[in-house]
């Protein structure tokens, strides 16, 4: 009698497994599946590139509807004692409350991964509020399990949170700053995905790769990847260069010193060069000019008029060519135009190009661009006859050592 009671007892625990296996494999391999691939065909460019999720969405919702049975048909179909079905039972409520955990957070991925599929979810990025979601869900299923194990109402255990709530800040301190900043960057559309950024104190400056609860990444444009604490963002200055990229131009800023000893009035010489010459007279407006006119006046109608006609020049920006407060380093020139082409690469040619022109342009208007002295001592000692050595500067001519 005891052997039939036993065999009877094991027969229904096989029968129950099998069961629970059953509907695991039938709901994992055909059901779910079934309905994801019906679901696909409705909208494939949209709903096929959630996949991924949606293949792990069924694996934990089977899961879950194991547990369910499991705990719905324990009592009639696994005869075990009492002590065995309690631990049976905590066990099989804690891996219920962990798969619907993990159920919430694959919902949320999923319709993160839907808003991110949006017009304007680049604009405002919310992966921090998704993160934030899947921390209060995964919070409240370790106090629902905490409660389970200990037999004990979920309200006496957030009770006793009151007490650690200092500990709990604390340790959250990152976590909660950037859960507030993250509201404020969605809101006030600070950053987003592939913006160009600058932080100096981090020594980042580059493309945003990443926007979580707590970091940001920044790829670097030497391939380095900067992580930046997000509320850093807020309580901080950063540069942002989506403003550059969204205009119609790139900013040129760039000034050439000029030696002041070599601006002079320009005589009817070389005013008449200028007249005669087809490349100057093209961008000088020679019946405009006043009289007298300084050379240097000459080259910045000149540079002005060359970069209006520059093809790669936005002209319906701001374009000037002015003078700057002189120094003991020369006459300052000041560049200000935006070139179309917004590229790193395209930009920083184009700037050299304007700079080796302008530069090279310089002598016909008898200007000269100042640089230190530069040299080096003669090699020659003092010679007998007292003569005294000199120094070799730019322009080959030679000074006295006093």
């Amino acid at each position: 009698m005891p052997d039939t009671a036993l065999f009877s007892s094991l027969t229904a625990t096989a029968i129950g497994v099998f069961s629970l296996l059953i509907v695991y494999l039938f709901t994992r391999r055909l059901m779910l599946p079934g309905i994801q691939k019906v679901v696909t065909k409705l909208s494939p460019e949209r709903i096929g590139l959630l996949a991924p999720m949606l293949t792990k969405l069924n694996r934990r919702f089977a899961g879950m509807l194991c547990c369910v049975l499991f705990l719905a048909t324990f009592d009639s179909v696994y005869p075990v004692g009492e002590f065995s079905a309690e631990v049976f039972k905590t066990i099989g409520q804690t891996l219920l409350i962990i798969h619907v955990g993990f159920i919430i957070s694959s919902i949320v991925s999923i319709a993160g991964g839907i808003y991110n599929q949006l017009e304007f979810a680049r604009e405002v990025p919310i992966q921090g509020l998704i993160q934030v979601v899947k921390l209060i869900t995964f919070m409240i299923c370790a106090i629902l399990i905490v409660s389970i194990v200990l037999e004990k109402s979920p309200t006496y255990i957030l009770s006793g949170f009151g007490a650690i709530a200092a500990v709990t800040l604390l340790v959250f301190k990152d976590t909660i700053l950037g859960f507030v900043a993250s509201i404020q960057i969605a809101a006030n559309r600070l950053v987003t995905y592939g913006d160009w950024i600058q932080v100096d104190n981090y020594g980042a400056d580059g493309e945003v790769i990443d926007l979580g609860l707590n970091t940001v990444k920044v790829r670097n444009w030497d391939n380095t990847i900067t992580t930046i604490p997000t509320y850093m963002l807020v309580a901080g200055s950063f540069k942002n260069w989506r403003g550059m990229q969204e205009s119609g131009g790139r900013r040129i800023k760039r000034s050439l010193n000029i030696d002041m000893n070599s601006i002079r009035l320009a005589d009817d010489e070389l005013t008449k060069t200028i007249g005669q010459t087809i490349a100057l007279k093209e961008y000088i407006k020679m019946n405009t000019l006043p009289d007298p006119v300084s050379n240097l006046g000459l080259f910045r109608r000149y540079a002005e008029g060359y970069l209006k006609q520059h093809s790669k020049i936005n002209t319906s920006l701001t374009l000037m060519v002015r003078e700057l407060q002189p120094l003991n380093h020369g006459l300052p020139i000041e560049f200000y135009c935006f070139s179309e082409d917004k590229r790193w690469i395209s930009y920083e040619h184009l700037q050299a190009e304007i700079m080796d022109h302008l530069l090279a342009v310089l002598p016909i208007f008898d200007l000269r661009a100042y640089q230190s002295v530069t040299g080096q001592f003669s090699p020659a000692p003092i010679s007998p006859t007292g003569i005294k050595p000199t120094i070799k500067v730019a322009n080959n001519t030679e000074v006295d050592q006093d």
